[in-house]
């Protein structure tokens, strides 16, 4: 293979501070002296999280108000106090890092019934609070493809809904995601005193590419106006066909189903509308990462890992988190030989290629990490907007069969 560069939307703001205290400048006059404030922090890797969430502390003490930080991502983390506070440890999310104290609980509870007859569910600190301010990235969802997805109409349903608010929302199945997140979310804008929230756009190289505060009567509109924003800078393969991809890395860092499905075209057993793309016939995942805090959630999209891969995984925070989704098959574990070198073969094989069919593969870091990716010569004659910075170079292993860096 040889290292490519793709030519990807990368629209960026230079100082993040400074753009977030001219928007929370929109907050003025509806943060009252002494108002406690709870802040979200998700699961999520987002760029510059802990600056982000600094920022929003700085601007709501510089409007007299007092932050604190809730942890607001559903059941990730095993659903427990000790296990969120982990992840967001290991996102640099600290007390320190934001400069705001943190207030976790694994407790939910209810604060109002929707039309259809959901419940919605708040973090109790939150609920304690005079204010709530949600921040979170906008972009496209992995199980589900609507006007709206992941955003601060999620964090409202799911996120802080802990445990039973996850779980209710994903009980409506694909199919009805949509509908969950927004009736809840619409419910938690009316009963809870939201003050509005911070809607984060990363470009295609995780840059921070737009950021802008909502007040709680414009979040729906607005949140369906930068999704489409957030599609065209989504990260790609420069292929619509595939025969192998190497995926050096998952977590839930990276998508909350490990490899983000819009990405890899593989949604098992998902009820998606419109074409779906790209189609790879084998997928070999080599790793989970350590801020994942061994959650695999979304092995299952995989055809083959590694025996490294699979001793690395709690599965009891990964079937809590697919016990919450009800996307049971997106955790079924794939045959795992012992090495990333008989993982990378046994897909070979599995293939039955004809000798004289050319190969097309391509190799990532993970599916957040896209600008740099390498292909074979099959694959890069038919990828498009790809450059080369790299000559053709076999893959390398080290004496234990793990993939070494590619160069």
């Amino acid at each position: 293979m040889r290292r490519v560069r793709q030519h990807l939307a990368k629209p960026r703001i230079q100082n993040v501070p400074l753009e977030i205290t001219s928007c929370m400048a929109r907050l003025s006059g509806r943060v009252k002296p002494g108002m406690t404030i709870a802040v979200t922090a998700g699961s999520r890797g987002i760029t510059d999280i802990p600056l982000i969430l600094r920022s929003v502390v700085n601007a709501l003490r510089d409007l007299g108000a007092e932050p604190f930080i809730v942890s607001a991502m559903g059941s990730h983390g095993g659903g427990t106090t000790p296990g969120q506070e982990r992840v967001l440890h290991h996102l640099g999310i600290t007390e320190e890092s934001v400069g705001a104290p943190f207030r976790m609980t694994s407790t939910a509870i209810e604060m109002g019934t929707t039309e259809s007859g959901s419940n919605l569910f708040v973090d109790a600190e939150a609920a304690k609070a005079d204010g709530i301010f949600v921040v979170n990235r906008i972009k496209p969802h992995t199980a589900f493809r609507e006007s709206l997805a992941s955003g601060l109409l999620k964090m409202l349903s799911v996120g802080l809904g802990k445990v039973p608010g996850a779980t209710q929302v994903h009980k409506h199945g694909s199919s009805g995601l949509y509908s969950g997140v927004l009736e809840i979310g619409l419910l938690a804008l009316k009963k809870l005193p939201v003050l509005g929230g911070l809607a984060i756009l990363e470009n295609s190289a995780e840059e921070t590419a737009r950021l802008e505060v909502l007040l709680p009567e414009e979040i729906e509109e607005k949140e369906r106006e930068l999704l489409q924003y957030a599609w065209g800078l989504m990260p790609h393969l420069p292929l619509e066909t595939l025969d192998l991809l190497i995926v050096e890395e998952m977590g839930k860092n990276f998508s909350g189903t490990g490899m983000d499905t819009n990405v890899i075209g593989r949604w098992k057993d998902m009820d998606v509308k419109g074409p779906i793309t790209p189609e790879i016939k084998r997928i070999v995942v080599l790793r989970l990462a350590e801020a994942s805090e061994g959650n695999a959630n979304g092995i299952g999209l995989a055809d083959f890992t590694t025996r490294k891969l699979v001793e690395s995984i709690d599965w009891k925070a990964t079937l809590t988190n697919v016990q919450t989704t009800g996307f049971w098959g997106r955790a079924f574990c794939p045959p795992f030989p012992g090495s990333d070198r008989e993982a990378i073969q046994w897909a070979l094989e599995s293939l039955q290629q004809p000798q004289d069919a050319p190969l097309i593969a391509a190799r990532i870091r993970n599916t957040l990490q896209m600008e740099e990716l390498w292909l074979n010569e099959a694959a890069f004659s038919a990828a498009k907007d790809c450059e080369k910075i790299g000559e053709l170079r076999p893959l390398k292993f080290s004496e234990e069969g793990d993939l070494l860096p590619g160069e």
